[in-house]
């Protein structure tokens, strides 16, 4: 039998509405949730008791990985294997058994027995929630009532990605594709195949794309090709960077910055021109997930393949490690 402690991949990370805690689901099914408040000021009595393990371990009981993560100001959204599910954030943080308050069935269209939600992302108004899934499909929920309002298809295999900006989605998958949706049409206006770009392509290591965001006038997506900067207008590459990395599975705007990880050594922030300005050391082989807090007070967390998240309450430098167990 795997032991937990060593074999352990957390896939997705998440904060809570109020800030002061994080939530990271890994591929056991298993839930940790971590006390900031506690972990980044910690009283020196309580320092011999592991202040940096969670606060309570949730399973879900499926015992199947969670893939994805997002949160409301009411609920814990959990994407796992053929399904959607809703937690209470009082509950996720307060005991140490619980039950989902509500759950959506992914309306799967393949003969596939398992349908991954790798990813979500939540508009705005948290009205919506987009889901990407291993079917090859976006499926779009109305978080009101759970009914099925829109599935965007394009792709021709499962989707790694999904962010969204200004009345668009994009999606990215494994099938190389970058595609751009209009929000109120639900249909796709443009795509991207960063893979057919000889600046970009890395045929060693595949196609597939692991990471697409949005900013306001700019895409930013890797993979197996480098990570590259398009403009959202001309959809051309104007900057492909230059990191050491053997496929990339974040990667984000913040402060006029990318923000980008993955199999590498170190997580990443650039300049738009490629000027890397800051190389953070991780624990993990490979980073898949990372969350930003921005209120309150600055926090990075990184996730990925090892039990170790580290956290970065500077963006210059890794200062805590947190243990899954």
């Amino acid at each position: 039998m795997l032991n937990k402690m060593l074999y352990n991949t957390v896939l997705s990370q998440t904060l809570s509405p109020c800030g002061k805690y994080l939530v990271a689901g890994n591929t056991y099914g298993d839930l940790a949730v971590f006390d900031l408040d506690r972990i980044l000021n910690p009283v020196l009595e309580l320092l011999s008791v592991e202040y940096n393990k969670p606060k309570h371990i949730h399973s879900i009981d499926s015992k199947k990985q969670i893939c994805s993560l997002v949160s409301t100001e009411k609920f814990l959204i959990i994407g796992t294997v053929n399904e959607i599910c809703g937690w209470d954030w009082k509950a996720v943080v307060s005991v140490k058994l619980l039950k989902p308050v509500w759950s959506i069935k992914i309306p799967s269209q393949t003969f596939l027995d398992y349908n991954d939600v790798n990813c979500m992302w939540l508009s705005q108004d948290s009205e919506k929630l987009y889901a990407g899934c291993g079917d090859n499909n976006v499926y779009v929920f109305n978080l009101e009532d759970g009914s099925l309002i829109s599935t965007y298809k394009g792709h021709n295999n499962f989707i790694h990605s999904i962010h969204g900006k200004n009345q668009q989605i994009i999606s990215a998958g494994e099938d190389g594709l970058v595609m751009l949706w209009d929000t109120r049409s639900g249909k796709s206006h443009n795509k991207l195949e960063p893979h057919t770009n000889n600046k970009v392509s890395r045929p060693d290591i595949g196609k597939w794309i692991g990471s697409a965001a949005l900013g306001d006038d700019w895409i930013v997506c890797g993979g197996g090709p480098r990570l590259s900067l398009w403009h959202l207008r001309s959809l051309d590459a104007v900057t492909v960077f230059d990191i050491p990395d053997n496929g990339i599975h974040v990667s984000f705007f913040h402060d006029d910055c990318v923000f980008a990880g993955g199999t590498s050594k170190h997580f990443y922030q650039m300049s738009y021109s490629g000027e890397v300005r800051v190389e953070l050391p991780v624990s993990a082989t490979t980073i898949y997930s990372a969350v930003l807090r921005t209120e309150y007070s600055t926090l990075l967390s990184l996730a990925g393949s090892s039990p170790e998240i580290d956290l970065c309450t500077s963006l210059n430098y890794k200062d805590q490690v947190l243990h899954f167990r």
